[in-house]
């Protein structure tokens, strides 16, 4: 019974995703921005998990910085802000190598250009802040194709769908398994890969290194720092900003200063330093209902999420 009704959910899920995905792209603009604000107001108001831990989140994050009222206006756009970037995927088959330009802006490309060269390889770090589905479909088109690692689908009749949509500008989709062996790979052939530095792994099952984020602990990725000690190639951090009226901003960091020596973890938080700044400016953008901060160290000395829990190898790899 329980694998029928999982089977019949996962059609009804693809049959609404086909749905959008040949409806959406038949909107107007302005109607297709405003549809994202409201699909992101509802999904606030319905999302009673995912609301609780937004709002969490932001008080551990900054404290008393905000009002109760304030961090629920930052946690209800930065729904809107997610829901908008989804919409706008499945709106993406109306933006091409000719007109990307009028909605998707960069700024550092001739710093990058200068500094590396913006077809030779490199490593992008990015995160979960603005439109970070325009910013990649942007780079493909503006003659920066990379390599990405696929965020599978509990569904996976989805990810063909995902997948088709991202590819639309010229990057390759990898799968999570040996992933950082594909991304090796494809630097060493001379390309680009991109990598979201802001997801939070289990100490346990993956390789991580723990970085001090917003003043708390947690577990990260340093695939990023692997591949730059292995292959000598510069970090890029790269993050899109929202723009007025639906549009966005690329933002290309100058690559990352690391000094000679520097471990996964410095590399790491290297990193994410140069976005936590961003988001402490302006947090909307950012993922909020996203649980960011899963473990919390035994003795920690300031208060962390509802939903952090100890583990005894998380607080191993506090001290390394």
């Amino acid at each position: 019974m329980k694998s029928t009704w999982k089977s019949l959910r996962h059609g009804l899920e693809w049959l609404g995703v086909r749905l959008l995905g040949a409806l959406i792209p038949r909107l107007p603009r302005p109607f297709a921005y405003q549809f994202g604000r409201l699909a992101g107001s509802l999904a606030a108001f319905f999302d009673r998990p995912g609301w609780r831990v937004a709002l969490s989140n932001l008080e551990a994050a900054f404290g008393d910085r905000f009002s109760a009222a304030e961090r629920e206006r930052i946690a209800r756009e930065s729904y809107q802000q997610f829901a908008g970037t989804m919409i706008d995927l499945f709106w993406s088959p109306r933006i091409t190598a000719e007109n990307y330009y009028k909605l998707i802006e960069f700024k550092g490309l001739e710093e990058l250009d200068r500094t590396i060269g913006c077809t030779n390889p490199y490593i992008v770090a990015t995160c979960h802040y603005g439109n970070f589905e325009w910013f990649s479909l942007a780079a493909g088109f503006a003659a920066m194709p990379t390599t990405i690692i696929a965020q599978e689908f509990k569904n996976s009749r989805l990810d063909p769908i995902f997948n088709h949509l991202r590819q639309r500008s010229g990057h390759q989709m990898v799968t999570r398994e040996r992933a950082i062996v594909r991304l090796y790979k494809a630097l060493r052939r001379g390309g680009r890969v991109a990598i979201l530095v802001d997801l939070t792994l289990h100490p346990q099952r993956l390789p991580t290194v723990v970085i001090d984020c917003f003043g708390m602990k947690t577990s990260v990725t340093f695939a990023h720092a692997w591949l730059h000690s292995r292959t000598g190639l510069p970090i890029v951090p790269v993050h899109a900003e929202p723009l007025p009226g639906g549009r966005c901003r690329v933002v290309v960091h100058p690559k990352l200063d690391i000094p000679p020596g520097a471990t996964d973890q410095e590399i790491a938080q290297l990193c994410w330093d140069q976005f936590e700044p961003i988001i402490r400016e302006n947090p909307s953008p950012w993922l909020w209902m996203y649980k960011a901060w899963r473990f919390r160290p035994k003795n920690a000395e300031r208060p962390y999420p509802f939903y952090a829990h100890s583990a005894p190898r998380f607080d191993a790899r506090i001290g390394r």
